[in-house]
């Protein structure tokens, strides 16, 4: 075999572990890949060029594999590679509640102590103090406070 086809697959090994590394990461079948052709381009070395040649090429491949990873491990490495943008976007739980103190309507989910409720055509996620109100139930809006619903049931006034 010649020594062109050898070093390609030790190229092709080290470029599948650093595949892994950064875009794979996880065992997976790249590091696999990788470990084999480097497995692969040892064992030619050892059959076609003898025992000498063997030994030396399993330093020269754990040197560069020393390399590789003092390279990849460096936090300079991953600054370069790493995203420096920031989200600083924030979402709303729910609109502008389009309801008030004293609105009505009925629950459509079992409130323990948080479900969903009908009001005024629409429906709202909303919140009992401690109370457990079943389907169904008739409610009152009896408070909002940051965007939560805070209802009772009409039938325990």
């Amino acid at each position: 075999m010649d020594i062109v086809f050898i070093a390609i697959l030790v190229v092709l090994g080290f470029a599948l572990l650093l595949l892994e590394l950064l875009v794979l990461p996880g065992v997976g079948v790249a590091a696999i890949g990788g470990f084999l052709l480097l497995g692969v381009s040892i064992w030619q070395i050892f059959s076609h060029y003898g025992v000498t040649a063997g030994v030396w090429s399993i330093v020269v491949i754990a040197i560069l594999s020393l390399v590789f990873i003092y390279f990849a491990l460096r936090a300079k490495t991953w600054r370069r590679a790493a995203l420096k943008s920031e989200i600083d976007g924030k979402a709303d739980g729910q609109p502008d509640v389009p309801i008030c103190v004293g609105d009505q309507g009925k629950t459509v989910s079992r409130l323990a102590p948080a479900g969903k409720a009908y009001i005024n055509g629409d429906y709202f996620e909303v919140r009992t103090f401690g109370e457990m109100l079943d389907p169904e139930a008739e409610i009152e809006v009896i408070k909002i406070e940051n965007r939560t619903i805070y209802v009772k049931s009409i039938k325990t006034n």
